[in-house]
């Protein structure tokens, strides 16, 4: 144990310094030289992330085994790695030059962001795991809004420490998911100041507090704290979703506002809008499946082990 305990401790100070490396580095380079670094991160990771692709793989016969082929999910599975380490080696690069996002971030819909803000009962900004995410959020922070996000803390914590201070420095508001009852209130308190609060509406919640929900034919266990939110507080649903363009551009893609639709009982209002949104998700994930990471088992959880945890 003492070993084990050690080799991860050993693990995450080259992770850590690494991440230092080149946060350092890229303060000093063209983005052209960022691009090669990413091409070789992404051919790296490809080769060596064999337990991520075997995921990924899985997850995409599930979604789609009756309708493509092979061969198109094996292209689908290459576009989405190639996607997700440009991403991630693209955020290290925007967090050292913060003044370029607003050059490479579009938005498309924006009187719908306006229209739920005057409301005044704050915005919920129901999203994915899905295209630059984060630069999602952080283009609206440095816009001036007030942004919330939801945070599952990294595992090192000298780590976390220091990528709370880079996002509360980008003016990214950090909600921690746990312990939940502290999680659920900052997200309540943020959302009767009127501020944007994001939800990533698209990873298996099975902890029993979930509802099951249609998902590429297959059922899900998805989270309902949108809809939660939004009938305790008033707060406005916003579907966004960002896509990536030609050149290294985004386009960050805002939804009309979602209205809730009434049931007879609160459940039935759960299971409705969390479906519909769901499908919201489903929808942009069959247009442009190589935005979502689909190294997540999104089906893990059954009903039938539902009930019986229950």
């Amino acid at each position: 144990m003492a070993r084990n305990e050690a080799v991860r401790q050993m693990q995450r100070a080259m992770a850590r310094h690494a991440l230092y490396f080149f946060s350092w580095f890229f303060h000093w380079i063209p983005y052209s030289v960022m691009r090669g670094i990413a091409y070789i991160f992404v051919q790296l990771g490809f080769l060596f992330l064999i337990g991520q692709k075997r995921i990924a793989r899985e997850s995409l016969e599930i979604a789609f085994g009756k309708e493509k082929s092979p061969q198109e999910i094996k292209n689908i599975l290459r576009k989405c790695f190639d996607h997700l380490g440009r991403g991630m080696v693209e955020m290290l690069y925007f967090m050292a030059h913060p003044q370029m996002i607003g050059k490479k971030v579009t938005f498309e819909g924006w009187e719908h962001l306006e229209e739920a803000i005057a409301r005044g009962k704050g915005v919920i900004a129901v999203s994915a795991h899905f295209g630059n995410f984060p630069l999602m959020m952080f283009s609206l922070a440095k816009k001036g809004y007030p942004v919330n996000a939801i945070i599952r803390p990294a595992r090192d914590p000298i780590l976390e420490k220091d990528l709370l201070r880079r996002r509360t420095e980008e003016g990214l508001k950090n909600i921690y998911a746990i312990p939940r009852k502290e999680c659920v209130e900052q997200c309540i308190r943020a959302l009767r100041h009127n501020e944007i609060l994001f939800i990533l509406l698209d990873q298996n919640f099975g902890n029993g507090r979930g509802v099951f929900v249609d998902f590429f034919g297959e059922k899900a266990a998805t989270g309902t704290g949108p809809v939660v939110f939004s009938s305790r507080t008033g707060a406005t649903i916003l579907p966004m979703f960002i896509i990536r363009e030609e050149g290294d551009y985004h386009r960050v893609i805002i939804e009309p506002i979602f209205e809730l639709e009434q049931g007879v009982t609160d459940e039935e209002i759960l299971q409705k809008n969390v479906q519909r949104i769901t499908d919201i998700i489903e929808r942009y994930i069959r247009k442009y499946p190589h935005e979502w990471g689909w190294m997540h088992r999104r089906w893990k959880t059954k009903p039938d082990q539902e009930k019986k945890n229950s």
